[in-house]
């Protein structure tokens, strides 16, 4: 039985300690099976993410032409051990300008942009479309360095869908690319350019070593076992951060980190922005979504009504054009729960306050319905539209709040129409 159009999230009034798995970053799994296609021999992924985003990419490679298999992970149902057989740099499958090769990918924007740039080695023309909310996402900049390759692109408005021709192998050049609206376009371009014989320059927001993502993405080329073999995936930091954020809500003095840790082997890599966020608890006055953290920084604003002073969230610009207008819809729900908040530009100031219930618009969000359901479980009477939108990155999110501790918080979730309790499989969102 599916998850209800509408649910219900029961405050913890008894808060026990709990240590949670979570499942592997979205990041570096699709990351991941990029470069996987492009080894020279098999590559299996251990501990990759199994979500919607990951589904859509391994649904492109099998189009491509590659040969993917999928296996259970024994230690955490959200995860898969994936095995790609890599063809060196070789694209199997493509199409004619009339009749182009089609890729879809959904609202995925790694998938979107990375198999923008992968398509460019193969034999021939590609579509790329995806949900109507990814053809309102940005993806000019990337495609307008594709074109200075020396790739024909024929896209209306620089965005989604799009046909792009493969020049059949490496066509190796220079391009300069910006990534002020997102850094998932030089990503794509460096995880490619080994192969495709392409320089990347980087503009619109410093250089790489300013951009987290980017540079997770040139030191997983640095790493990565091109000539086959294993590859951990580690897990998702900024999945992890509503674990940090329940466990911080919970304990009875705020003013301290969590203690114990509440999410089990979290990364301490440095591959991903988010694994910052424990150093941000409790929440200082000033946080930036450029310079201090990624998605998480949409589960700071959550909290930060909690907090004993005033939280300035500043540069949010790239949280406008992502899965929703966040800015916009942060600010929608927080205010909708009674927080006392304001938007200047891409800030958003959030005064201390109390918070009461209420009907939360989750805009087919996964972030948007994990933040609120965090809340809820210290705020009574919030409920959470269209959950199931979690599946995006975190499908079994609501089976995790609700299993016994310590592998779970023990929270009560219910059917917010008929006020019945939902348990197990009827938690996971598929």
């Amino acid at each position: 039985m599916p998850l209800p159009d509408l649910i219900e999230i029961v405050p913890i009034t008894r808060p026990t300690p709990f240590r949670i798995t979570i499942p592997g970053s979205k990041s570096i799994t699709n990351r991941a099976l990029i470069l996987a296609a492009l080894a020279s021999n098999p590559i299996t992924l251990a501990g990759a993410l199994w979500s919607e985003d990951t589904q859509v990419m391994v649904d492109a490679l099998r189009t491509l032409g590659f040969e993917v298999a999928v296996e259970p992970d024994p230690s955490e149902s959200a995860n898969r051990t994936i095995r790609v057989v890599g063809r060196g740099g070789i694209i199997p499958r493509a199409g004619s300008r009339e009749n182009p090769l089609e890729l879809f990918v959904g609202n995925a924007g790694t998938a979107a942009r990375f198999l923008a740039a992968l398509v460019c080695l193969g034999p021939g023309w590609y579509r790329l479309s995806g949900v109507p909310r990814m053809h309102q996402r940005p993806q000019a900049s990337l495609l307008d360095a594709l074109q200075q390759l020396g790739h024909q692109v024929v896209a209306s408005d620089g965005r989604l869908p799009a046909l792009i021709e493969g020049a059949g192998g490496p066509r190796p050049g220079r391009c300069s690319v910006s990534i002020a609206e997102s850094s998932q376009f030089a990503s794509a371009l460096f995880l490619t350019a080994p192969f495709a014989g392409w320089t990347i320059g980087i503009h619109g927001l410093g250089d790489a070593d300013d951009a987290p993502y980017v540079a997770m993405t040139q030191r997983l080329v640095e790493v990565f076992p091109f000539q086959g073999g294993r590859f951990e995936i580690e897990p998702d930091t900024s999945s992890g951060s509503y674990f940090w954020a329940a466990a911080h809500l919970l304990q009875p003095d705020r003013s301290t980190n969590p203690n114990p840790p509440p999410v089990d082997a979290w990364p301490d890599s440095g591959w991903q922005v988010d694994s910052r966020f424990p150093g941000y608890l409790p929440l200082p006055p000033v946080i930036s979504r450029e310079s201090d953290l990624g998605d998480s920084i949409m589960t700071g604003i959550v909290l930060a009504p909690f907090a004993s002073h005033p939280v300035r969230f500043t540069e949010l610009g790239r949280l406008r054009v992502q899965e929703c207008e966040r800015v916009q819809a942060l600010h929608t729900e927080l205010a909708r729960c009674g927080a006392r908040i304001q938007e200047q530009g891409d800030t958003l100031l959030v005064e201390p306050g109390p918070l009461h219930g209420a009907i939360i618009e989750t805009y087919h969000d996964h972030r948007m319905a994990m933040c609120f359901a965090t809340l809820g479980l210290q705020v009574p009477g919030l409920k959470i539209r269209n959950p199931t939108c979690v599946r995006k990155t975190f499908p079994n999110f609501f089976q995790k709040l609700a299993a016994p501790p310590p592998s779970g918080l023990g929270a009560v979730i219910r059917d917010a129409l008929d006020g019945r309790i939902l348990h197990g499989p009827e938690l996971l969102a598929d």
